[in-house]
């Protein structure tokens, strides 16, 4: 496949997103295998990576895919890849399903439970795409997609559920939903033009703001009671600061009367917060 296509088709997934979930699934991992008899197995690790990287490349794709005519119409998304015909939409649907197929395949090596659980994972990744036109509640659904991520790392070394990576997955559902309504104002009156469903539509700029200020003080809840759940030390600690106080700072970032930063407070921001804070954590974990 030639390059200019392979990076066509990243773009329209958004590859560098991945950022926000995946560091989230190692931490899951990594739980599983601190807290159970579990040993490091390069070939499970390898298969989480790519079940990450294949459900997210198949919503990602299928949103690009079903939302086309609502993009073409939106000055901001005009420019992406199907609207603006670099990605045909029969490609982009034969993507989508690659990518289930594989996500599907790679679950089948890993055990049975996340064999069996493989769908139901792709009907919330894939079903958030359609949300927003019937609720207003869709960045919840993004971030219950996301929050697969911890959880469904440690199913997949161990088997069983736990509360300690639950714990995780709560936070990254109250985080995701939170920055997911942040980066929505940028589409409140073309998104109310349309009927189409969100918080900032819902409640308006400055309602929407204070609802992801409320999701992201769950989510910095949800870390801190992990700590102490887990009875972590030092290093996880520093992790949570980092990640709390990044929370923080992209709220300083946006007002309902300036959104210019919200690029920033969206992808930069949150990118940065799941990295650093993932390092801690593994740093606790491991050493």
């Amino acid at each position: 496949m030639p390059t200019k296509t392979i990076n066509n088709y990243l773009s329209l997934v958004k590859f560098s997103h991945t950022v926000f979930a995946l560091p989230f699934a190692i931490i899951g991992y990594f739980l599983a295998i601190t807290y159970t008899e579990a040993e490091f197995s390069f070939k499970l690790f390898g298969l989480i990576i790519l079940c990450m990287i294949f459900a997210r490349s198949a919503a990602m794709a299928f949103n690009r895919y079903i939302d086309r005519s609502i993009d073409i119409e939106n000055a901001r998304t005009a420019i992406r890849e199907i609207p603006a015909g670099i990605v045909r939409p029969a490609s982009a649907l034969t993507f989508v399903i690659i990518n289930s197929v594989l996500f599907i395949l790679c679950t089948y090596f890993i055990n049975p439970l996340c064999f069996y659980l493989s769908p139901v994972a792709l009907l919330v990744v894939l079903g958030y795409s359609l949300t927003k036109r019937f609720t207003a509640l869709c960045h919840l659904i993004l971030g219950i997609g996301l929050a697969l991520a911890p959880i469904g790392a440690y199913l997949a070394v161990t088997g069983e559920f736990a509360w300690l990576p639950l714990f995780f997955s709560f936070a990254v559902l109250f985080w995701v939903s939170g920055f997911d309504i942040i980066y929505a104002l940028q589409d409140e009156e073309f998104d109310r033009s349309k009927d189409l469903h969100s918080i900032p539509v819902y409640l308006g700029k400055k309602g929407a703001l204070l609802l992801s200020v409320m999701l992201h003080l769950f989510s910095a809840f949800f870390v801190i009671y992990a700590g102490f759940f887990a009875h972590f030390d030092l290093w996880y600690w520093v992790g949570v600061c980092v990640f709390c106080g990044l929370l923080i700072y992209q709220h300083l970032l946006v007002k309902p009367t300036d959104l210019s930063k919200v690029n920033l407070a969206f992808f930069t921001t949150n990118g940065i917060a799941s990295v650093v804070f993932s390092v801690f954590v593994l740093i606790e974990l491991l050493f």
